[in-house]
């Protein structure tokens, strides 16, 4: 077993060379920094309890925290300028959008409306997007 689990499991209190090994391999590590603090002799701020918390439901521990000081970011009302959109939109003046008429503006020479086009389709056909991207790449690839 490690130090570290006899620390968190069994509350085994190391020596002071064990902490001194233990913080220089994980300097992050917060309880072997309050027990060097306290071989040390040092006065912590903190009087955590740790079986107190452990029975504490992430709720309780939420708002425990909000009421010590409150921490919550809130979206003043101007803020908020519209809503979120994830998803995809196509104009709304787009009435006909499809391959074939992609396939008429590449006949017409119209190779800029047609990439438009096979781009609206592949944001409409998710399945087929990898076979307009292609298009589109040969379309670009000849000019």
């Amino acid at each position: 077993m490690s130090l570290v689990d006899r620390v968190l499991s069994d509350g085994v209190v190391p020596s002071a060379e064990e902490l001194d090994a233990l913080l220089t391999k994980y300097p992050w590590f917060s309880v072997a920094q309050v027990l060097k603090a306290q071989s040390e002799g040092a006065q912590l701020r903190y009087n955590i309890d740790a079986a107190k918390i452990a029975e504490e439901s992430e709720g309780e521990i939420i708002s425990r925290f909000l009421r010590k000081s409150d921490y919550r970011i809130v979206a003043e009302e101007g803020d908020v300028e519209e809503d979120v959109c994830i998803e995809a939109e196509i104009a709304d003046e787009d009435d006909v959008v499809s391959e074939e008429l992609a396939e008429i503006y590449l006949a017409q020479g119209l190779k800029c409306q047609a990439i438009e086009i096979y781009r609206k389709l592949i944001l409409l056909n998710s399945e087929k997007s990898a076979y307009f991207a292609e298009k589109i790449e040969n379309i670009e690839k000849n000019n």
